[in-house]
């Protein structure tokens, strides 16, 4: 049985930019190479659901020499990606609890690669929020199709 998304991506606009690039530089301290969101295109704070998007190039830091000829987006970045997804949620909604550092990956499953140019959306589902941490359900979805998928963890540092 195939894998069921988060969230029925049908219903969702994915080229509706809800919180663009500069919006998340505000929230998340991210810079650089390790900027791993390009935009927002969900938010329903009522459902704690978020959809976030990561448009990969050729020219990204990562490409030249991860696998040359053949450059595959590493896993550790998709998950990084997710991750600062979440941040943005958890640290935007409670800027009391600072900066929300990546604690713990619990079930990741790769079922796909991401090949550039691409974009990876990720959706997040917030399990749960508490005074020092923050739960949610993630998955990526490029060309369509999940590639991978996992339960994030963070914690307030």
């Amino acid at each position: 049985m195939a894998p069921v998304f988060l969230c029925d991506l049908s219903t969702i606009d994915l080229n509706a930019v809800v919180v663009p690039i500069e919006g998340i530089r505000q929230v998340i301290p991210q810079r650089h190479e390790m900027e791993l969101l390009s935009a927002i295109v969900h938010l329903d704070r009522t459902a704690a659901l978020l959809i976030g998007v990561k448009h990969i190039t050729v020219d990204d830091f990562w490409v030249r020499g991860h696998i040359p000829g053949r450059p595959l987006m590493p896993g550790v970045m998709m998950i990084e990606s997710a991750a600062q997804l979440c941040a943005y949620y958890t640290m935007s909604l409670h800027p009391e609890m600072g900066f929300m550092g990546f604690a713990r990956c619990d079930n990741a499953v790769f079922r796909g690669t991401v090949v550039p140019p691409a974009s990876l959306y990720m959706i997040a589902k917030v399990e749960s929020i508490s005074r020092r941490r923050a739960i949610a359900q993630c998955q990526g979805i490029c060309d369509g199709k999940l590639v991978f998928e996992a339960k994030i963890t963070g914690m307030s540092v």
